[in-house]
């Protein structure tokens, strides 16, 4: 930020403003015109300027009377509340599987959300119209109008570049070199930003869920090609070039074999996007099938070892397990188990309290982060 100065009264309005506003939104109730001065430590004249040009922008609105509210001595105190309403923001995963979008106000709560199904072999167009529409219907569900879009974050595989391009996705056939960002702000005509799905997945995690409140974090989507992404120091690490968490690739390094022979039964490959294969895998596993006790066993040693790299290069407190393997029994325990031997020092181990919806909902919270930055910070220009 510029060096603030007495010459600079169009920055100081700003700053006021912007004082005045985060109060709004921070307080659990309406406030008078007398709290937001105490609040704020601004003088009376300069918050009642304050509130004028926020109704106007449509960021505050005065609350109406409750009933019984007026007494002998008169009108009770106006009461103003933020509009959270104000505006509107769109969290998108865009997966193998699926496409799944949530929709919140200002605030950060969640109006609803919708999904669709896509064959993993759908190509690059096809997946990127089903993901809008299926964000546009959501907006029009739920009575929304798009012009109220503030902000969309998109979470999906790959090595995303800064201007929203993807860089590298094996994942997503055609997903390669796709200016993702830049066709999607075409349809939602508002800023728009792309996140690999693992990074947006642990920005979720401490936002809503098992992270809260932890600086620290790795976040794993398990899968036969394993993705992860960190936090330090509370702040996303997404490495110099973007690729920071792709652990899938350690079986490059030439010391165990390809995942998709590791978690095999029969000796052919699996599929890496066969989800419903690898999931009858682990249900045979559970069931006493030996071979497929042999693969899964397998799979969780390849996968401990992944997961121990970036443990012990990061020593983060918490590794949070997603993705599909979140829902199959017996993962945590040996991963546990298998950390205490390899890691100086273990860091907790637990399943993601979002489940399916962590990639979408830290996508979210990427695009409030945006907004929030847009209205309660201010520079010099």
């Amino acid at each position: 930020m510029g060096r603030l100065t007495g010459g600079d009264p169009s920055l100081l309005r700003r700053i006021n403003a912007t004082v005045v506003l985060r109060a709004l939104r921070s307080a659990t109730d309406a406030l008078t015109l007398t709290e937001l001065v105490r609040g704020t430590g601004l003088s009376r004249p300069t918050v009642e300027g304050i509130m004028e040009g926020l109704q106007v922008a449509g960021l505050a609105a005065e609350c109406a009377d409750a009933p019984g509210e007026l007494r002998r001595q008169g009108r009770p105190a106006r009461r103003y509340r933020f509009c959270a309403e104000a505006g509107h923001l769109l969290g998108i995963e865009i997966g193998p599987h699926r496409v799944s979008a949530v929709l919140s106000d200002l605030a950060g709560a969640r109006l609803d959300r919708a999904e669709r199904p896509i064959s993993e072999q759908a190509g690059a167009e096809e997946r990127l119209e089903l993901a809008a529409a299926n964000a546009l219907e959501l907006v029009s569900s739920c009575a929304v109008a798009r012009s109220t879009l503030r902000a969309v974050g998109v979470g999906t595989p790959g090595i995303v570049r800064a201007d929203g391009s993807m860089r590298l996705s094996t994942a997503l056939p055609g997903w390669t070199g796709l200016p993702l960002g830049e066709r999607l702000r075409r349809t939602f005509r508002c800023p728009v930003l792309v996140e690999n799905d693992a990074n947006a997945a642990v920005v979720a995690e401490r936002w809503q869920g098992v992270a809260s409140g932890c600086t620290d974090v790795v976040m794993v989507l398990a899968g036969l090609s394993p993705g992860a992404g960190s936090l330090i120091g509370g702040r996303l690490h997404r490495g110099f070039g973007g690729a920071a968490g792709e652990i899938g690739a350690l079986h490059l390094l030439g010391r165990e074999a390809f995942p998709e022979r590791l978690l095999s039964t029969t000796g052919e490959p699996l599929h890496p996007l066969d989800e419903a294969a690898v999931a009858e895998v682990f249900a045979l596993a559970r069931s006493g099938d030996e071979r497929a006790e042999q693969a899964v066993e397998r799979f969780i040693h390849r996968l401990v070892h992944d997961v121990a790299a970036l443990v012990l290069a990061l020593d983060p407190e918490l590794v949070v397990v997603g993705g599909w393997a979140a829902g199959l029994d017996g993962l945590l325990d040996p991963l546990r188990t298998e950390l205490e031997r390899y890691c100086l020092r273990p860091p907790r181990v637990a399943l993601s309290a979002l489940g399916e919806d962590a990639v979408a909902v830290g996508a979210l919270r990427l695009a409030l982060d945006l907004v929030e930055e847009q209205l309660f910070v201010v520079e010099s220009t």
